[in-house]
C-alpha cells in the first residue's frame, strides 16, 4: 500500500538525524496484520547502501488501558536489545508522523503468522527447538533490572484483575463467563513473591521464526512489571495454539520441558499449578482485549473486518474459560 507524498516527506525529515541527510525512501508499504499498531516496511537508501527498516506507528486505539506509549515501547526495546534479548535493532523514536507517534527499527525476516508457524512442514525443525528458545528469551527478559525501565506499570494478580474488571465494566454489556472467571481468579489469586520485567505478549504470533528456530521477539507494547509466571503461562492460552490444540505450548510443544528449562535457567520454582492459574487469567485478558477491540468497529471509530472478527472470537475464549474453570474445580 503506498502513501501520500506528505507522509513520506515528514518521515524522511524524522529519519535524517538518525541516518544522515543523504537518504531517500525507495519503498514504503503498510504491512498486513496488527490489531492496534501499524507496521510499515521501509527501504531506505543511504550512502552505506539500502537499509531494510520497519516503522511502527500507533493505530486507532489500544487493546488494554496499560498499553505502553510508542516512546516507552521503543525505550523497552532498546533496553532488551542491550540485554541480549533477540529483538530487532531499534534505531530511534520518531515522534509524531502525520499525527501519530512512531519509531523505527531493523526489519527482520522470518514467519510471523501463527497458523503457518504451527503447520508449515519446512518449520518442523524450528518447532522442535522453539520451546527451549522461548524459555531462554523469557529468562533474559525477566533478568532485566527494573531500574532500567522505571516507566513500566503493572503488578501482581490483584492489580491485573482490578484493571480487567474496570475494562469489563467499560464494555457496557453482560459477559457472564468473564465475570465468573474474574470472581474465581480473585479468590484464587496467589501471593506476589517476586516482581520482574515482563514482555507481556511473548507467544506464537509475536515471534519471527526461521527454518532453524527463533529469529526475533516482536511487539513489546504490553511490557510491564509482574509475576514471572504470568509471562511463562501466556503462550499456553488456547488462542495461541492456532488449531494444534493437543500441544498446549503454543501448538508447538509440551509444557513440562519448557517449564523445566525456564526454571533451570532462572533458579525459580514455578509450578504447573501456577501456570494453570495464569492460563485462566490469560484467557480473561485476551477475551476482554478482543471485545475492547471490537468496540472500535461497532462504534464506528475504526471500521475493520479484523476488529469485528476479534469480537466474535471472544466467545471462543469464554468457552475455554468455562472449560478451564471446570477443570480447576
Amino acid at each position: 500500500m503506498s502513501v501520500g507524498a506528505a507522509f513520506s516527506v515528514e518521515l524522511r525529515e524524522r529519519l535524517t538525524p538518525l541516518f544522515g541527510a543523504d537518504i531517500a525512501i525507495e519503498r514504503l508499504a503498510l504491512l498486513a496484520g496488527g490489531a492496534s499498531k501499524e507496521a510499515w516496511a521501509l527501504d531506505l537508501r543511504t550512502p552505506q547502501g539500502t537499509r531494510e527498516l520497519l516503522v511502527r506507528r500507533a493505530g486507532g486505539g489500544v487493546i488494554h488501558q496499560e498499553t505502553l506509549t510508542l516512546e516507552h515501547e521503543h525505550r523497552l526495546l532498546e533496553v532488551a536489545f542491550a540485554a541480549g534479548v533477540r529483538v530487532p535493532k531499534p534505531y530511534g523514536y520518531l515522534g509524531e508522523i502525520a499525527g501519530r507517534p512512531a519509531f523505527v527499527s531493523e526489519r527482520v525476516s522470518g514467519e510471523t503468522i501463527g497458523r503457518r508457524i504451527v503447520q508449515r512442514p519446512d518449520l518442523a525443525a524450528a518447532r522442535a527447538v522453539l520451546p527451549v528458545q522461548i524459555a531462554e528469551e523469557l529468562a533474559k527478559i525477566h533478568a532485566i533490572p527494573a531500574e532500567r525501565v522505571p516507566f513500566l506499570g503493572g503488578g501482581g494478580a490483584a492489580v491485573i484483575l482490578r484493571r480487567l474488571t474496570d475494562e469489563v465494566d467499560l464494555l457496557g454489556d453482560a459477559h457472564p463467563a468473564i465475570e465468573l472467571g474474574l470472581a474465581w481468579a480473585k479468590r484464587q489469586a496467589p501471593e506476589q513473591s517476586e516482581t520482574v520485567v515482563l514482555h507481556g505478549d511473548l507467544r506464537v504470533g509475536n515471534l519471527a521464526v526461521t527454518p532453524t528456530g527463533l529469529g526475533h521477539v516482536l511487539d513489546w507494547e504490553f511490557g510491564h512489571y509482574g509475576d514471572p509466571a504470568e509471562d511463562v503461562a501466556w503462550p499456553l492460552v488456547r488462542a495461541w495454539r492456532f488449531g494444534i490444540d493437543q500441544l498446549r505450548l503454543g501448538g508447538i510443544g509440551e509444557v513440562e520441558p519448557y517449564l523445566e528449562h525456564y526454571n533451570a535457567l532462572t533458579g525459580r520454582h514455578i509450578t504447573l499449578d501456577s501456570l494453570d492459574y495464569w492460563e485462566i487469567v490469560g484467557n480473561l485478558k485476551w477475551a476482554i482485549g478482543a471485545l475492547t477491540q471490537s468496540r472500535r468497529h461497532l462504534s464506528g471509530q475504526q471500521r475493520s473486518v479484523e476488529l469485528a472478527v476479534l469480537g466474535r472470537l471472544a466467545a471462543e475464549m469464554e468457552y475455554e474459560l468455562l472449560h478451564l474453570l471446570e477443570r480447576a474445580g
